[in-house]
């Protein structure tokens, strides 16, 4: 560019330079259109046949940059015009500010020239402000003059509880006053300033009568309030004016409120000691009547036995009280007042209260059932809250219970763990004197049906139905836990009942030279008899807990039953001790050679077993029918111990056939003893006294070769015998071949079969005595 060109400015294409070098962002987007169309061209006009449609393209594209220029020229020609009005706003907009300034000083000026004029009337204000607090003092000089004999008389009224007449003398004072403080600060207000406070105390302090005699009216109202109860009955005129002064000053209140309680600062005040609020204070001096007469109960016997007497107080009171103030009271105040509803309300929160500091004593469990009734049914009841007459009010009141769900649940606790402290004390008590009754020199007691008992299970099973019957007056809940916890305690006392029985076992074995205990036996079948009703009472406890109990306690659950069945293995397993001491001395005895000759101690050992099975019978069933099986069994293992012993072997054909015989005979006797077990239906699924007859023939045998097929039954029918038993059993016939024998043990191993179910074995108990040989031949089997 040319000197000539930039000094002119003239609007030459080439002065565009610089704006691409003030906006680069130009340039380079000049680069990119020129490169897309480049890129467009080159994929349009690839093929020289395509140049035909050249003419076209550059038409259909002059077209588009003309309109596209003719938008742009539109754009800038509508902002311009925005561009050009704004600027016109403005000018007008300071010519118009040029205006308002000179206005400004124009009346600065006017203003600073009325200035003398105004400090000449100063004085003339002074006067007015004069005048008028001199007019408003001779026109309040009458009333001045009255208010102290107006006090005076007024107090005279009060004293004398001629409640309106002093309430109206008081509304005329208190109206002196205020009309008194407005004049004076109606005067201050036209001489440009507040009321003085030396002026405010003066007024104040001239009527201070009136605020004393607001204070002992309101003391006469409020005596008469709390003593509604018993004005109602005697004389009730005192308690209406009380009602009717309250509505009234309740009235000029809330009209003072209206009146006055604008927000201009020209807004006349409220009166001294306003609002007064007399009807909430009403309510609130109702309801420190009701708790006055909650205190007014005797406490002095609450604690113990006497809290259930104290809650049937409350009660009566209460109910007085409300009959009284349904008939009477609520005939002298306004329907809205619902004084039946608040004094619920009163009494509802007073009880609330003082439930509350009740519960948190260290209660007996006597008190907190007596407690938990009250609030759970007594209160709710017919004969209190629930009356017909107050239903509606309750519904409409809204109380909520006396005591909360979480304080409901503590009382529970504390109930539950009040009982099981004092059901844990019986429990150790009835212990102890079982314990003692274990040591009498006498046989225990029986029932009516002849079985052996003590008093353990009677105070057990009474002292816990009581407990869960009483509970159940509480609700189902409480019984639940109650039961809950009394097998908790029972299974306690199972656990020490069965310790109990070992050491009595341990001290009769220490004693057996001196014969201490001659009953011993007997209470052992008396402390079965005893778990047999304890197990009822059990049974029937579990019966009584909801279904829906089973879930809530935290604690794993209580397992008396299986506590029982433990208690009642160890006494039958110290009674069945006790048989096999009473049958020891005659057990040497047998299966010898005395005995195959003479057949003692059979007979011995029968009334041993007779003996014991009548004691058996005096316990209940089922553990009487166990124990005679135990017996059954006990006697057999016994007696096939003996017969392992080999204390008589066989030397001829005639000894075998004596021994068989004598077993049989001995295997009669003892069937003639247990006869009864099969008509009491509990004969054990293996008979042990089959055991006999089958040990018989197989010493009977006459042809050892059948012994292969002898001892193949005998194991098909107990699968528990060893080869080391037929192998005594072979020993004791004293005819059998080593071939024989070998066969017989090497058929025993190969068919020992597995123990069905259900099968007790018994050769299991049956100890084979070790062999008194030196050594063995090498036969096959040593092999």
């Amino acid at each position: 560019m040319s000197a000539e060109d930039q000094k002119n400015g003239g609007d030459k294409p080439e002065e565009t330079v610089p704006v691409a070098e003030v906006w680069p962002e130009v340039e380079r987007a000049e680069r990119l259109a020129r490169g897309a169309a480049l890129k467009w061209a080159s994929g349009v006009f690839c093929r020289p046949e395509h140049l035909e449609r050249l003419t076209q393209y550059r038409k259909r594209e002059s077209q588009r940059t003309t309109s596209i220029h003719t938008r742009l020229k539109s754009m800038v020609q509508s902002y311009l015009e925005g561009v050009g009005w704004g600027l016109e706003q403005l000018r007008e907009a300071r010519a118009e500010l040029r205006e308002v300034s000179h206005a400004l000083k124009k009346a600065g000026l006017d203003s600073t020239g009325n200035t003398e004029g105004v400090k000449s009337l100063e004085r003339l204000r002074e006067v007015s402000v004069n005048h008028c607090q001199l007019l408003a003092a001779v026109s309040n000089l009458p009333r001045l003059y009255s208010v102290r004999s107006m006090v005076l008389e007024t107090e005279r009224l009060v004293e004398s509880r001629r409640l309106l007449e002093a309430h109206a003398r008081l509304m005329d004072l208190e109206h002196w006053q205020d009309d008194i403080l407005w004049q004076l600060h109606g005067a201050a207000g036209t001489a440009g300033s507040a009321l003085s406070t030396e002026d405010q105390e003066l007024v104040t302090k001239y009527f201070s009568g009136v605020g004393k005699l607001v204070d002992a009216l309101g003391k006469e109202l409020w005596a008469v309030v709390s003593s509604a109860l018993a004005l109602a009955r005697q004389n009730p005129t005192p308690f209406v004016s009380a009602v009717r002064i309250v509505e009234r000053e309740e009235a000029l209140d809330r009209a003072l409120l209206e009146e006055r309680g604008g927000t201009r600062g020209n807004a006349r005040p409220l009166p001294p000691g306003r609002p007064r609020c007399w009807r909430t204070c009403f309510f609130q001096v109702l309801e420190e009547a009701v708790s006055a007469r909650f205190r007014s109960v005797s406490y002095l016997h609450t604690r113990g036995p006497g809290l259930a007497g104290h809650l049937s107080a409350l009660q009566h009171g209460i109910m007085a009280d409300l009959a009284t103030v349904r008939h009477l009271l609520e005939h002298c105040v306004p329907p809205h007042y619902r004084l039946t509803g608040a004094y619920l309300r009163a009494s509802h929160h007073c009880l609330h209260a003082h439930l509350a500091q009740v519960s948190s004593w260290d209660l007996e469990s006597g008190e907190i059932f007596a407690v938990l009734n009250w609030v759970l049914h007594i209160y709710n009841s017919p004969d209190m809250m629930g009356h017909p007459e107050l239903v509606a009010e309750m519904e409409k009141e809204e109380l909520g219970p006396l005591i909360s769900s979480e304080g409901l649940e503590q009382l529970q606790n504390k109930y539950v763990q009040s009982v099981r402290k004092s059901v844990s004390e019986w429990m150790h008590k009835a212990l102890q004197v079982e314990l003692q009754d274990w040591q009498r020199d006498q046989e225990p007691d029986t029932d009516h049906e002849g079985f052996y008992q003590t008093s353990l299970p009677t105070i057990i099973t009474q002292m816990l139905e009581e407990n869960a019957r009483v509970a159940l007056m509480i609700g189902v809940s409480l019984r639940d836990q109650t039961i809950q916890m009394g097998l908790y305690e029972m299974e306690n006392l199972l656990n020490r009942f069965r310790e109990a029985l070992v050491e009595f076992g341990k001290e009769h074995r220490r004693d057996l030279s001196n014969n201490k205990n001659k009953f011993y036996l007997h209470y052992l079948l008396a402390s079965i008899s005893n778990c047999i009703i304890l197990k009822k009472s059990t049974e029937s406890l579990q019966q009584q807990q909801s279904s829906r109990s089973a879930g809530q306690f935290s604690r794993t659950p209580p397992n008396p039953l299986a506590a029982l069945d433990r208690a009642v293995r160890r006494a039958c397993r110290l009674v069945m001790d006790q048989l096999l001491l009473d049958l020891q001395p005659f057990l040497p005895g047998l299966l010898t050679r005395p005995w195959l000759v003479q057949g003692d101690p059979t007979p011995k050992l029968c009334s041993v077993l007779e003996r014991h099975l009548e004691l058996y019978s005096r316990v209940r069933p089922p553990c009487r029918q166990r124990l005679q099986e135990e017996a059954q069994w006990l006697m057999v293992v016994e007696y096939a111990r003996a017969l392992m012993q080999k204390r008589l072997v066989c030397r001829s054909a005639e000894d075998r056939r004596q021994l068989s015989q004598q077993m049989v005979q001995d295997d009669q006797q003892f069937r003639d003893i247990f006869h009864g077990l099969e008509g009491e239906g509990s004969v054990p699924e293996v008979n042990p006294l089959a055991l006999l007859p089958v040990l018989a023939d197989f010493i009977r045998l006459k042809d050892p070769g059948m012994l292969t097929l002898e001892v193949s039954g005998l194991a098909a029918k107990y699968p528990d015998i060893s080869e080391e038993h037929v192998s005594v059993l072979l020993d004791i016939r004293g005819d059998v071949s080593r071939d024989v024998r070998g066969a017989v043990l090497d058929l025993l191993e190969q068919s020992a079969p597995p123990l069905p179910a259900g099968y007790r074995p018994i050769f299991t108990d049956i100890l084979v005595p070790p062999s008194t040989m030196a050594f063995c031949l090498p036969t096959a089997k040593c092999a």
